[in-house]
């Protein structure tokens, strides 16, 4: 607080002055930049203080030193504690120097005493002072000055403090040796002639920077454990060598200090220092990284390369020296690779700068092609190009272009025309399969070089391959970089040949690129879609601009992709040249794709509105007017990723309006807008954020679905973050701009944008009510952030009431928004409203802080339920569970920051000790207490090691229910469903003990941070700490609930992880003594099962060892796997209990947890090898247990050694990592993987073994992708014994053994392998040996040939010696060959080959095929009497080969043979090739697929008459609507195969629909096939049919039913229901119309379904029914969004059947009719709540919404009942119905809500979905009722029960709409630019 006293000082000093004013506004701004803690506001401060120093300085000067110096030591008091930030300290610096202008002689010596005071004699420097020693030397000129002048005593100081900082050994995250190091590396940087002298002179050489020199050498050496001080220490050494005056004297220095580890103790000669190298130091291998990577960083050139006397040749450091280090350390150091090639890609550079002077030093080339030199950094970079450690892939990428670029300056040089290099580098990276990334990385290196054109032609895959790279992630952006690199030296060659125009440039670009980037764009992969727009067509467009035209002469189509093609092409082009007119076609299209079904496309239109180059372009009127379109239809959408994007888009059309708005307020006209047009713009963009704001509000009602709410959450959030004047400091971007105020002003004045009022603040409290956390926390975080600092006290009441009830609910979510309520009260109270809550504790008011107060309330609660507990625990847990309260508690302690800084205000200490105390105390209690019941062992010392069996609970839970249960109450009978009882007592005592753990670890890592201030540790006593972490073991060990063990797991991970960064070593020690304890148990005498029977137990090492931190040496980590893995290898005993674990299996078990921890992946890789040997071992254990845990771990190694898959799909073939770099980094797992397949593939004495661990080697390896081939490739050691599994008996391991040999055998080597394979097989039946090795080798062949089929698939002529080697062992496919299983995987192995055959081989192929299916009877046996095994897999394959052969040559007799198999009664080859056709394998050939449609309508009728097989029928169903999956597909002949037996098939199918039993799967096939058929052939007289398919729809529609029943009927009513709908609207089908009406309505359920598939197949229906009536049915069909279908058929029923007396009737169904009193006197019956409440049939559904929807429609319907009488007969109908009923609810509503009794459960009343829709549907009734009697007039009077006219009634609904409104329930009826009802605007769904 030095600085504040100066500034007190100051301000008294200057108060009689002339220029006071001036001062003390200059010490205000400094006094708020000492206070503020964001970086923001304090530079804002900042700046507005230098700003008032330039205008004090003229009066400064005119005043003597005596009157300056107490504002310039004021200011440098500000510096001094800005040591921390370097922008902070350069700007006081500034205005320091500033203000000194005219007496700088008095600013240094200020500045002089200042700086004295640091480095007083004798003294340690603190880390504060070391700061700002740093900082003066760096950034001051005086600083650098001062210590000058007293280097010697800052010598001495810096050495004493390194010496006491390295002997005490400070917390493991302080950063104190690390500042000591550094003020002496910039000592040596910003000194060095002073220096010099001290080091290379005798004379002047110094004590002090000796002794320096030997801590730095011991810090070097791992004195200090911290791996960033000693990589500075070698800096530091570095930049002491740089101080050398001769180049040859720093190179002996620095050559001495490599030699140093190989010469061991000693004397070390540096300059004229000598220093004793102490015994002490035991090298570790890191500091020969340590001096390499600071010598390369800083040191000087000229001692880099000049050369070195010692050595015979001609040598210097750089080559001959730190070369080899580089080498050694990057094989070496695998646990510091980011650093190793740091220091690789250093040398390169050192290199490339220093080449000059290494060829003077060597007289000839370094990189000649025959160097060693080159030979070692080519396999440096090969060998390490796939390293999978982060930034590694950069430093490589730099290696190869830094290499190559060295290269090619030699090659200059030296005059060398052939640079062979470069062919080589590109051979082998086309060698390499195109799934590795590290392929690309050398391939842009390379294209500059080479050119181009040379590329593509040596690589003319590479645009294939690249297309393949943008759909997998982490090959894209590499990917992306090898496009651009190629375009851009296309066009640099081009426009070197000066034929640069843009129209010729994008010609060119054209032939390689446009077919790629065409098919990107309209990809149906999303992310292939995605990456290529964001990588590549942005970036094309700016340096192509003549392709755009190209490009968008590709997607004129109206299909999706075409569509989503066009928008981001459209984006793009906009983005580039940052306007875009929309007007005629491209509108109209543009709105076609903002109703587009697909997601894509609506985001892709969203965001070409939205998005400009320039934010003060203004939105044109256009634009707005689609938004108003879009948004309200685009609230609902269930996924979360399109709410993100849509927000994104949101708010850069809200930046646009806001910051052109502004620019319009200043006068300035904005980009795009004409200066006539600024007032209505203006107007228009406050309008449009106002309706934004009123849409948002109006969809927070609990009546809406989750999707909407989160959704208007989310574009609230975004309105108040850009059209608020609220700074956020911990933002650093979205602050609103300074001139905020003035448009904020401008829009009330137009009565818009009253953010802050009262309903919608009554809108967020509705939501913190929810029962979904996002939607609770995000309406929280709106309210705290950005409504006034405190609640009108009587809201803050009535949530209070609110709050206290549900946090006793014992629903979990009721009592998470009670949490979230007491924190948000909290947050937004203030003191006076804290007197008048009606706390608990009697004294809590008295309390100085609220956040205090508030902590006793709760925690009195939570005591007072406690208490509860244990006189009757079943009651409690239904009335008054503690949950809810210890949730309320860690909300309010944790995120409330205010809360946290009370903790450490000194005047709060002892209050906030004594409460947390008694809060630890408390749950540790409740901890005891609640997993003691569950043991039925009360009594403190009744614990058990182990956590309760399931029975055991059981039990227990039922004699806590018999105790809570009156005496005279039945014992209920015993049930396989737990009891509500039961679930009760279970949810209180898990989701407590899950809530403790997560309150104790918040607390932990709150109060204990290193970075607290002094004396705020104290809050956590040690006393209290160790009860805390009794709790966390006692919960880990006991329970076994994976919830509450989860959650209490990241709990005490933060309670380790805060003990362990501790600087007290008492706190250190208890994870540590934790860990010791959780081992000896682990391996200790036991008598009940730990790891089976308790969770928790290996996530108590989890957690320990995730505490300790990443960056220093993880010795619990270590300690703790080397335990494990010592006490896994012990013996087994000769007896084990089976009911017991063993302490081996506990052992497995841990590491399984540790493996698959996220917070120890890297680190424990580094004992990988010793485990997959351990797992691989274990799977051979005698023991179940052992083998179980085994597999587990071996499963967990796996994922954590090659990754987690980066793309959907199992077996993705760009997943994984190549062999070679899997070996590269883990060299010793090698050896463990070969042993097992040598042990299983060699002979075994006595017959072959099982050997269990060769399926886990297998499956590793089979993960692997293929590698490059090289002399260094581990393939070879491989491939023989991979080979020789071939034939092992087990057909499980010949199928791995084939998987695996894939990324075996690199892509070069693959025919050779083929060919050696082929040659295997035996050419003659009597050469057969082994039947399991010619399968095994052709399944390895199969395996081979299908892995890169378009990839780096093998040419036919390169496949065709293996051919001919086929051909001769044909016979393998003939009668010849016994085994049905070898002759499948050989044909399996000639469908892979088609190409590469003889044409009579190929026929005899066919011949052998025809001859085997056509021999075999209707039953599908063969013709011997013996059965044979796989026989029915041999014909499915024959099958396959005959259809796969017709889709490929498309020949008519050809396909006549498939369809005459279709036709065979055999059920393996009617299988066989229904399977096929539903794969789509048959789509490329028209005719197949017209024939086989043919076919299967053919024999449809006696197929549903025979109904064999229900899988049978279905498959044969499915194959039928596939094939018929399009309209167009289906033909007249197909009519004219059903004719006759359509009514039939019909019928038998509708039956099936009916009867409902063959299963959902069966009648879905069956109702979309009845569809089919309906929608191609009906006439008149199938009404009936009709009837019943419509009846059908109906039935399986309904929410209750199925989803696939939905879906069938979804699919179904797009399939059928259109065309009977289009039917109805002629004159010549009137009997139609029921049936439309009909299906229309399952239309509008359909669309509100939960499923998106199935509102999606509803939209096509709705779709198709919006083209034009008169003209047929369109195959390209603009298939439209849920919500604009659900509109389109709105409008449907008004245009085409409003007349219809049906339609207001089906209308009026959609209006549920509630009992509006039941449910209001239901809430205010309180009663007690039951755990569980029944679900809603469908949550998407939106019942209010969708009223006020169909308001309109009808509203419209009634002006027709005038000229319509059955119209007006329905009416009348209606109103005399409903009429009464509406009338008697709203005077019920309008009485209820007058009173003030509704103040006391109005809050209750705000977050009530059921009354929430209830007067929302009440008021679309009334309002429809009270224009109904205006229509009927005189009709109306007549309805019994109506006592009023239309008028009255429209004004009975006006006063109680707005008294609801009043009350939060219904948004208030709003004006202007808002919607106009009390529900979403129209057309919102």
């Amino acid at each position: 607080m030095g600085a504040e006293r100066e500034a007190r000082a100051c301000a008294a000093f200057y108060g009689a002055l002339g220029i006071a004013q001036p001062v003390l506004s200059c010490l205000r701004c400094l006094r708020q930049f000492a206070g503020s803690t964001a970086k923001r506001c304090k530079d804002k401060h900042l700046e507005e203080a230098l700003l008032l120093s330039q205008a004090l300085s003229e009066g400064l000067r005119a005043l003597s030193e005596a009157e300056a110096r107490p504002l310039l030591r004021c200011v440098l008091a500000f510096q001094m504690e800005a040591t921390s930030s370097s922008s902070s300290f350069q700007k006081l610096e500034q205005i320091v120097t500033q203000l000194a202008v005219g007496k700088e002689a008095l600013l240094a010596q200020e500045v002089g005493v200042l700086l004295a005071g640091l480095v007083p004699q004798g003294e340690v420097l603190s880390p504060g002072d070391l700061q700002s020693v740093c900082m003066f030397m760096e950034e001051s000129s005086l600083g650098r000055q001062h210590w000058q002048q007293n280097l010697a005593p800052l010598l001495q100081r810096l050495a004493s403090t390194l010496r006491w900082v390295l002997q005490s050994q400070p917390a493991p995250g302080s950063t104190w040796g690390y500042l000591a190091v550094k003020a002496c590396l910039q000592l040596f940087q910003v000194l060095p002639k002073d220096v010099a002298p001290l080091v290379w002179s005798a004379v002047g050489k110094s004590e002090a920077l000796q002794s320096l020199l030997e801590l730095l050498l011991e810090v070097t050496w791992g004195k200090a454990p911290n791996k960033d001080t000693r990589l500075l220490a070698g800096t530091a050494l570095s930049m002491l060598v740089n101080t050398a005056l001769q180049p040859e004297h720093g190179a002996n220095a620095m050559l001495a200090l490599f030699q140093l580890p190989d010469r061991g103790v000693g004397e070390l000669k540096f300059g004229e220092l000598a220093v004793e190298v102490p015994p002490i130091l035991e090298p570790d291998g890191l500091e020969k990284l340590v001096l390499t990577r600071g010598l390369l960083m800083c040191c000087r050139m000229d001692i880099l390369s000049c050369q070195l006397e010692s050595f015979t040749h001609q040598a210097c450091l750089l080559l001959d020296v730190v070369f080899p280090t580089v080498c050694a350390l990057t094989k070496e150091r695998k646990d510091c690779h980011y650093y190793c090639f740091q220091a690789c890609v250093l040398w390169l550079q050192r290199l490339r700068e220093s080449l000059p002077a290494v060829w003077r030093l060597t007289g000839t080339r370094i990189l000649a092609q025959d160097a060693e030199l080159l030979q070692q950094l080519a396999q440096l970079v090969w060998d390490n190009a796939e390293t999978p450690v982060e930034g590694v892939s950069e430093f490589i990428h730099s290696s190869f272009r830094l290499l190559l670029e060295i290269y090619h300056l030699e090659c200059q040089r030296f005059q060398d025309q052939e640079k062979p290099l470069y062919q080589q580098m590109l051979q082998r990276v086309i060698s390499m399969p195109w799934q590795i990334k590290a392929r690309y990385v050398p391939l842009c290196a390379i294209i500059p070089f080479v050119g181009s054109q040379q590329v593509l032609d040596a690589y003319p895959d590479l645009p294939q391959h690249l297309l393949s790279c943008l759909s997998t992630n982490h090959l894209c952006p590499t990917a992306a970089e090898v496009y651009k690199a190629l375009v851009r030296q296309q066009r640099a060659e081009q426009q070197d040949g000066q034929q640069g125009t843009e129209a010729a440039l994008a010609e060119r670009w054209a032939l390689r690129w446009l077919p790629l980037l065409s098919q990107a764009l309209r990809s149906p992969l999303p992310i292939l879609q995605s990456n290529a727009t964001n990588h590549l067509l942005t970036w094309t467009l700016q340096h192509l601009p003549a392709a755009q035209a190209l490009l968008a002469a590709q997607f004129g189509g109206r299909d999706a992709a075409s569509l989503r093609a066009w928008v981001s092409l459209l984006k793009a082009q906009k983005s580039v040249a940052g306007a875009l007119p929309l007007r005629g076609e491209e509108l109209e299209q543009l709105s076609c794709c903002l109703g587009s079904r697909e997601e894509g496309v609506r985001l892709a239109a969203l965001g070409l509105l939205c998005c400009s180059p320039s934010t003060n372009r203004p939105l044109s009127s256009t634009e707005m007017r689609l938004l108003r379109e879009f948004l309200p239809l685009n609230l609902n959408c269930d996924s979360s990723s399109f709410r993100q994007l849509l927000q994104a888009a949101v708010r850069k059309a809200l930046v646009r309006l806001r910051d052109s708005s502004l620019a319009q307020l200043r006068g300035k006209v904005p980009q795009g807008a004409e200066p006539s047009e600024g007032t209505g713009q203006l107007a228009q963009a406050v309008g449009f954020v106002e309706w934004l704001l009123q849409l948002s509000i109006a969809s927070l009602s609990p009546g809406s679905n989750y999707q909407r709410k989160k959704t208007a959450l989310l574009l609230l959030g975004t309105v108040l973050e850009t059209c608020t004047d609220t700074w956020s400091p911990d933002r650093k971007k979205g602050q609103p701009p300074r001139t905020m105020a003035t448009l904020l002003s401008y829009a009330r004045q137009s009565g818009c944008w009253h953010f802050f009022s009262q309903p919608n603040l009554l809108a967020l409290l509705s939501c913190l009510q929810d029962s979904t956390n996002e939607i609770r926390d995000l309406a929280s975080e709106l309210l705290v952030r950005y409504f006034p600092p405190t609640f009108p006290e009587p809201v803050a009441l009535a949530l209070f009431q609110l709050a206290q009830d549900t946090l006793g609910s014992p629903r979990v979510q009721e009592a998470e928004a009670g949490a979230v309520l007491m924190k948000t009260i909290l947050q937004k109270s203030d003191s006076s409203t804290m007197k008048s809550l009606a706390l608990e504790a009697k004294a809590a008011p008295l309390l100085p802080n609220r956040g205090l107060c508030f902590a006793q309330h709760l925690l009195h609660v939570l005591q007072a339920q406690y208490a509860a507990a244990c006189q009757d625990l079943l009651q409690a847990a239904a009335t008054a569970p503690m949950h809810g309260a210890i949730a309320a508690l860690r909300r309010c302690l944790l995120q409330v920051p205010e809360v946290a800084a009370s903790m450490r205000a000194a005047e709060l200490v002892q209050s906030w000790q004594e409460l947390l105390t008694r809060l630890i105390t408390t749950v540790r209690d409740i901890t005891s207490f609640l997993l003691g019941a569950l043991q039925s062992q009360q009594g403190p010392g009744a614990e058990q090691a182990a956590a309760p069996s399931f029975a055991d609970m059981g039990n227990a839970i039922s004699s806590l229910i018999m105790l809570g249960k009156s005496q005279g109450q039945e014992e209920e009978e015993d049930s396989v469903l737990l009891s509500e009882e039961h679930s009760l007592i279970l949810t209180c005592c898990w989701v407590s003990v899950k809530e403790i753990g997560l309150l104790l670890g918040g607390l932990a890592e709150l109060l204990l941070a290193p970075a607290l201030p002094p004396g705020s540790g104290s809050l956590l006593p040690l006393p209290t700490v160790q009860m805390a972490a009794r709790v966390f073991q006692e919960i880990l060990l006991r329970c076994r609930h994976w919830g509450a063990v989860e959650g209490c797991s990241m709990g005490f991970t933060k309670f380790c992880a805060a003990l362990l960064n501790h600087p007290d070593t008492e706190l250190q020690a208890i994870p540590q003594t934790m860990l010791e304890q959780g081992l000896d148990a682990l391996s200790g005498p036991r008598s009940s099962s730990i790891t089976r029977r308790a969770a928790g137990f290996p996530m108590l090492f989890l957690c320990i060892t995730s505490g300790e931190v990443p960056a220093q040496a993880r010795l619990l980590l270590t300690r703790c796997v080397q335990t494990l893995l010592a006490l896994a290898t012990t013996a087994l005993p000769q007896d084990w209990d089976q009911t017991l674990d063993l302490p081996q299996v506990c052992a497995l078990h841990v590491l399984q947890t540790l493996v698959r921890g996220t917070g120890l992946g890297g680190t424990l890789l580094r004992h990988a090898t010793p485990m997959v040997a351990l797992a691989l071992r274990g799977l051979s254990s005698p023991c179940w247990a052992m083998r179980n845990a085994a597999v587990q771990l071996f499963s967990a190694l796996t994922s954590r050694l090659l990754g987690q898959q980066r793309s959907r799909g199992e077996g993705c073939p760009a997943e994984g990592v190549s062999l070679q770099a899997f070996l590269g980094q883990h060299p010793q797992l090698g050896a463990v993987l070969l042993g097992e397949l040598g042990e299983a593939a060699g002979p075994v004495p006595g017959g072959p073994r099982l050997r269990p661990a060769l399926h886990a080697v297998l499956t590793l390896l089979a993960q692997l992708q293929p590698g490059p081939d090289g002399p260094n490739s581990p393939s070879p050691r491989f491939l023989g014994p991979l080979l020789e599994l071939a034939g092992s008996p087990i057909y499980a391991v010949r199928v791995m053994a084939a998987k695996a040999l894939v990324p075996v055998v690199p892509p070069p080597r693959r025919c050779g392998v083929l060919l050696q394979l082929a040659q295997r097989l035996p050419a003659a039946p009597g050469q057969v040996r082994s039947h399991n090795a010619v399968h095994g080798h052709l399944l390895q062949m199969r395996a081979l040939l299908a892995s890169a089929p378009g990839t780096n698939g093998l040419s036919a002529e390169a496949l065709r010696s293996v051919a001919l080697q086929l051909e001769a062992r044909g016979w393998l496919l003939t009668p010849a060959q016994r085994c049905p299983l070898v002759r499948a995987a050989f044909l399996q192995v000639l469908a892979l080959l088609p190409a590469s055959f003889g044409p009579g081989f190929a026929q005899s192929i066919c011949d052998t095929i025809s001859a085997e299916l056509g021999s075999l009877p209707p039953g599908g046996k063969p013709g011997c009497a013996e059965l044979q095994v796989g026989s029915a897999v041999l014909h499915q394959t024959m099958a396959h080969f005959v259809c796969g052969k017709a889709a490929q040559l498309a020949g008519g007799e050809r396909i006549s043979s498939v369809c005459s198999l279709l036709r065979q009664p055999n059920p393996d080859i009617q299988l066989a090739i229904l399977s096929w056709v539903i794969t789509g394998k048959g789509g490329t050939c028209e005719e197949l697929e017209k024939a086989l449609g043919l076919t299967l309508l053919e024999s449809l009728g006696s197929v549903l008459r025979e109904r064999r097989d229900g899988e049978f029928l279905r498959l044969y169903l499915e194959a039928l609507l596939h094939l018929y999956r399009e309209p167009s597909s289906w033909s007249q002949e197909a009519s004219h195969k059903l004719q006759g037996s359509s009514a039939a098939c019909l019928e038998m199918l509708l039956h099936m629909v009916e009867a409902g039993c063959p299963g959902p799967d069966l009648l879905f096939q069956a109702l979309c096939a009845a569809s089919l058929l309906l929608a191609r052939w009906f006439g008149d007289e199938d009404g009936p049919l009709v009837e019943r398919w419509c009846a059908a729809l109906e039935e399986c529609s309904q929410s209750a039913s199925s989803e696939v029943l939905r879906l069938a009927a979804a699919r179904s009513l797009r399939m059928a229901g259109a065309n009977m709908v289009r039917r109805s609207l002629r004159a010549a089908c009137p009997s139609l119309v029921p049936v439309a009406l009909r299906l229309i309505n399952v239309g509008i359920h359909l669309l509100q379904d939960e499923e998106r598939e199935v509102r999606h197949e509803a939209s096509g229906f709705a779709s198709l029914l919006q083209q034009d009536p008169g003209e047929p049915l369109r195959d390209g069909c603009i298939f439209v969004q849920d919500n604009v279908a659900l509109l389109g058929l709105l409008q449907l029923l008004l245009g085409e059947f409003g007349e219809h007396p049906e339609t207001f009737d089906l209308l009026l169904q959609h209006l549920p009719v509630l009992d509006l009193r039941g449910i209001v006197e239901e809430m205010e019956a309180n009663k007690t709540t039951s755990l569980y409440k029944e679900d809603e049939p469908n949550v998407f559904a939106e019942p209010a919404v969708l009223a006020w929807q169909l308001l309109p429609i009808l509203l419209q319907l009634l002006e027709k009942v005038p000229t319509s009488r059955p119209l007006r007969a329905s009416a009348l109908h209606w109103l005399a119905a409903a009429g009464p009923g509406i009338l008697r609810d709203l005077r019920y509503c309008r009485h209820r809500w007058s009173q003030e009794a509704a103040a006391r459960w109005g809050m209750k009343a705000l977050g009530c979905a059921k009354l929430r829709v209830a007067v929302a549907v009440l008021l679309v009734r009334a309002r429809l009722a009270a224009r109904a009697m205006q229509v009927l007039g005189e009709s109306a009077v007549t309805v019994p029960g109506l006592d009023c006219g239309a008028q009255e009634l429209e004004q009975e609904r006006t006063l109680v709409q707005r008294l609801l409104a009043q009350h939060g329930l219904v948004p208030v009826p709003s004006q202007g630019n808002a919607p106009g009802e009390p529900g979403p605007p129209s057309g919102a769904a």
